[in-house]
């Protein structure tokens, strides 16, 4: 495993990425309404990404077409775009991922369409307050493991499904580097937690335990239908003081 720690002139750089990451999401977000399509949010978030002198880090990369991962209710991640509206009471995950002056930024969340039930509002909220939950311990002196054994109780506790077959990541010069950050482990365990690390801390969150199947696709990554699932990412810089976010504006904070 070769972690890359960031120089000052590379965090700049990511700054400044993730601070045009969140632009594009916001945009994305404002369009969020029953009636519209997922192929729609995609032009709009492409067009938001090149506007803004940056490239789309997600389209073309493994093959995955589009701009967006967009996922609906119970598709928790890699959601392919389509030209099907969204109607009143779903939640739509939004992942997406941007490359500016040579450095990526990642970023995820999930809004609800129109009026949404209190269990999916419950769940929402509680996914992003995992994140902040283990962002407590993206320091120095904790591990990685510490970091995902937070989220892992914090959900668990609650009686959600904690995703196990898909993981946060190290973000740099590519959109995936080392370490893998997953939000289940053991405390103490994992690589160290140092300055200049870049990570996006993802939960992946169901409303019930539930294992994730790949639909024909190839990319739909689906909890079963009648569950729910939602998404809450940020890029993250590790300083001497503690977290840093590189993408994202707090909305929750964990109690």
């Amino acid at each position: 495993m070769a972690i890359k720690l960031k120089s000052p002139w590379e965090i700049e750089r990511m700054r400044e990425a993730g601070a045009l990451l969140t632009e594009v999401v916001e945009e994305v977000g404002r369009h969020v309404a029953p009636g519209v399509t997922t192929k729609e949010l995609d032009r709009i978030a492409y067009e938001a990404i090149r506007k803004r002198k940056a490239k789309p880090a997600f389209l073309g990369l493994y093959g995955f077409p589009a701009t967006l991962c967009t996922s609906v209710n119970e598709v928790v991640v890699h959601g392919i775009p389509s030209e099907e509206p969204l109607k009143e009471g779903d939640i739509l995950s939004v992942d997406v991922g941007l490359i500016y002056g040579g450095f990526a930024a990642d970023m995820a969340r999930t809004f609800p369409v129109g009026r949404v039930s209190p269990e999916a509002e419950r769940l929402i909220r509680d996914t992003e307050a995992a994140f902040w939950e283990g962002m407590k311990y993206l320091r120095p002196g904790f591990r990685i493991g510490d970091v995902a054994h937070a989220v892992q109780t914090f959900l668990e506790s609650r009686g959600y499904g904690v995703v196990r077959e898909f993981v946060g990541h190290g973000v740099g010069r590519e959109i995936h580097e080392d370490p893998q950050l997953p939000n289940f482990g053991k405390p103490g365990t994992g690589p160290k937690i140092r300055p200049g690390m870049t990570l996006a801390l993802e939960p992946m969150v169901t409303l019930r335990p539930a294992p994730v199947v790949i639909l024909e696709d190839g990319w739909t990554a689906s909890a079963g239908q009648g569950n729910l699932a939602a998404h809450y990412e940020n890029t993250v810089l590790v300083t001497e003081e503690g977290p840093e976010l590189l993408t994202g504006v707090p909305l929750v904070r964990a109690r």
